[in-house]
């Protein structure tokens, strides 16, 4: 089991190398995140969703994503509140309290998924998540050293020096452990460090002298990675491209790696702009997903987004929204259920001609498809819906994709009449090259680069792996 001293600390990336590895010496291995909080989220397999950090793991595992690879997943939808999914299900909407006693049931749905893992692999790599240290959150524990000690694996502990204080990080959390879980840790790993090794090097004796435990690997800092992230948006930017595309950083923004592979186009300025932050003028505007559609809707509406869009398709710019995006951009987004907070009616937009139910039965589904818009009808489309809600689109509006759904052929999505807005439920969309190319050219982008998302993070994986096979030598060493 990877746990790490902080939220960040690389974690993820370190069992996604790991995994990797092993498959390389064809070892039958899987990724497992016993609980993961978090709004980034892919659709498995077997018609359910988890952490899209576990579908990149599963990745590097040479597999397919799974629910035993994350049966416990937690979507905040308020600072207070979050929709728990279990074995890729929502199961309840709740607030931390009324969770924290519900571990006790969310732990046995761990266990089983462990159990089935058991049998089918000969390894299983675990992550942990935020920090074992976090003692108020001891009680039925299921997401570190409640995992460990249930099911009685070993632990390396990863810190992330590029934060500063590594060594107090590694201390401090050893202090917080019990004795047998401090037993149960069997190294170290120093994550994200640049410089001179061996001025590193009398902190590392250090380290080992006062714990007994060794510093199994120094990881270097690595630039240019190309992974999906478990949460938080990318800081770093690609501010080079000419071609400038804006997203408002709404506050329960979901599955904000749908723009990774605007992130690595060298054409394009991708901007993510917080509340604080001034909105600059844009050739595309994206509307993210949310995991709290009017909550987010009515935060855009306070900030003006609404003038800031009315003027920017006046003056011909294209504007694009993705799933809680794309309801925004209707007449009227109702919640009859309270399925995300309180019942009622939040006027949209007004920029599209639909309108948007919430429903309590969620939609999952992988899809795949073309475009219908733009001098290539053939560019393929591919990704996967994660929404709760059905929308309804007048006769004036024109589809976005066309979808194959088994023998059966269904329009997605809606265009406007004009041609200047598009609003879609798939996550993706910009990672299949032949639609990120046809989208970016209805936006009016002319380039002839084409992005492989997939391949960028074939590439990636790799690159971690590489750099963690002293990692793998020196647990296998033990």
């Amino acid at each position: 089991m990877v746990q790490g001293t902080t939220s960040d600390a690389g974690k993820s990336t370190v069992v996604a190398a790991l995994c990797r590895l092993l498959q390389r010496e064809a070892v039958r291995v899987v990724p497992m995140k016993p609980q993961n909080m978090a709004l980034n989220s892919a659709v498995t397999s077997d018609g359910g969703e988890i952490g899209r950090a576990q579908a990149l793991q599963a990745q590097a595992a040479g597999l397919a994503p799974h629910t035993d690879m994350n049966p416990v997943l937690i979507k905040p939808s308020s600072d207070t509140g979050a929709q728990i999914i279990v074995h890729g299900k929502v199961r309840a909407d709740m607030d931390a309290r009324d969770y924290d006693q519900y571990k006790t049931v969310a732990m046995s749905a761990v266990l089983e998924s462990y159990a089935r893992l058991q049998q089918q692999y000969d390894a299983i790599v675990v992550e942990g998540a935020g920090s074992p240290a976090e003692v108020n959150l001891r009680a039925r524990d299921i997401a570190n050293m409640g995992f460990a000690e249930a099911v009685d694996c070993p632990v390396i502990l990863v810190a992330d020096i590029d934060r500063g204080g590594v060594f107090a990080h590694f201390i401090g959390t050893l202090e917080c452990l019990s004795e047998s879980e401090r037993a149960r840790i069997v190294g170290f790993v120093i994550n994200r460090f640049r410089g001179d090794i061996s001025l590193l090097e009398p902190g590392l004796d250090w380290l080992e002298e006062k714990t007994g435990k060794p510093v199994l690997a120094v990881l270097p800092y690595l630039h240019g990675l190309m992974l999906d992230a478990e949460d938080a948006i990318q800081v770093k930017q690609n501010t080079t491209g000419k071609f400038r595309i804006i997203v408002p950083a709404i506050p329960r923004i979901a599955n904000h790696t749908d723009f990774d592979a605007l992130r690595a186009h060298p054409d394009v300025d991708l901007q993510f702009i917080g509340p604080d932050h001034p909105i600059p003028a844009a050739d595309l505007i994206i509307l993210p997903g949310s995991k709290n559609t009017r909550d987010d809707l009515a935060f855009l509406q306070q900030r003006g987004w609404q003038q800031v869009l009315e003027k920017h398709l006046r003056y011909g710019g294209k504007v694009i929204g993705i799933c809680g995006g794309y309801q925004m951009l209707g007449q009227v987004v109702s919640d009859p259920h309270g399925v995300e907070g309180r019942a009622g009616d939040s006027d949209g937009l007004g920029l599209l001609d639909i309108t948007t139910e919430l429903t309590q039965e969620k939609r999952l589904q992988q899809v795949q498809g073309t475009c219908a818009f733009g001098d290539n009808l053939t560019a393929k489309v591919e990704g996967y819906e994660i929404h709760m809600g059905i929308t309804y689109a007048s006769s004036d509006t024109l589809p976005a994709f066309v979808i194959a759904n088994g023998a059966a052929i269904e329009e997605e999505g809606s265009r406007s009449p004009d041609d200047q807005i598009l609003g879609t439920y798939i996550h993706g969309l910009f990672d299949h090259p032949d639609a990120c190319h046809s989208l970016l050219r209805w936006a009016g982008l002319q380039s002839d680069v084409k992005v492989d998302l997939n391949s960028l993070r074939e590439q990636s994986i790799n690159r971690v792996a590489d750099a963690c096979l002293p990692l793998l030598q020196a647990l296998q060493a033990m």
